[in-house]
């Protein structure tokens, strides 16, 4: 059995946005997504699901929302066969460029960290593609007084069935905040699209967890998407 990384999640009080991407123990592609927020802004969030299979995130309060850049976006979509997922509006970069028969690599180029001094929060991204190959990346700032872009893009034929890969915006709760370090940690990747709901839900704090999903995509392409929201209960948007 690979090294997994449980304790580093159980044991962090604050992870921000993490991605999962693995297969599952029979061979199911699987995406996991998850909001973890500090300030009432973030925290007043929902994910809902749309008409064409998409998932926002969307203000719970409406009159509460104060700023909603870089909080509102959409997380996930499905573009041409291939399953993105991301901490932000670089869903919309990547398939935008999958439409134009360009690639998620070349997409992420044109994209860097985000502009809030002085956490400078990492962009992480994941894509499926029809197969079970997968690629991960995460854009993040080399440095605080003059940050510089930093990239790291990973392409994987295929993984290991029980096994998911995971990227965290965030190492840990301080302040200014500490982006993620190194290469994505070994994650399990449970038998159920439930399980795996459950059980990462679970190990996030209660005290900033926000909102999760879990993309289950079968053998012949079908996907189903669940969701789970701290502010209400799973959402369609009708």
């Amino acid at each position: 059995m690979q090294d997994l990384s449980l304790d580093w999640l159980k044991n962090n009080a604050y992870p921000g946005r993490g991605i999962i991407m693995g297969l599952g123990p029979n061979g199911e592609r699987v995406q996991i997504y998850w909001l973890t927020g500090r300030s009432e802004n973030s925290k007043n969030r929902i994910f809902v699901q749309n008409k064409d299979g998409s998932v926002s995130t969307k203000p719970f309060d409406e009159k509460k929302l104060k700023d909603p850049s870089l909080i509102i976006y959409t997380p996930f979509r499905v573009v041409n066969g291939v399953h993105i997922i991301s901490n932000g509006d670089q869903t919309d970069t990547i398939a935008e460029f999958l439409k134009n028969g360009k690639t998620a690599e070349e997409a992420l180029k044109t994209r860097t960290y985000e502009p809030d001094a002085p956490n400078y929060t990492p962009r992480i991204s994941g894509v499926f593609y029809p197969n079970t190959s997968y690629a991960l990346s995460i854009l993040k700032a080399n440095g605080r007084e003059t940050p510089k872009r930093e990239s790291v893009f990973i392409e994987k034929e295929s993984g290991t069935a029980g096994i998911g890969e995971m990227l965290t915006t965030y190492e840990g709760d301080s302040d200014p905040l500490q982006s993620f370090m190194g290469l994505p940690r070994l994650m399990p990747i449970k038998n159920t699209a439930q399980e795996n709901l459950d059980f990462y839900w679970n190990m996030l704090n209660t005290k900033y967890r926000i909102s999760i999903l879990v993309n289950w995509i079968t053998d012949n392409g079908e996907n189903s998407v669940i969701i789970e929201n701290a502010n209400c209960c799973s959402l369609v948007e009708s």
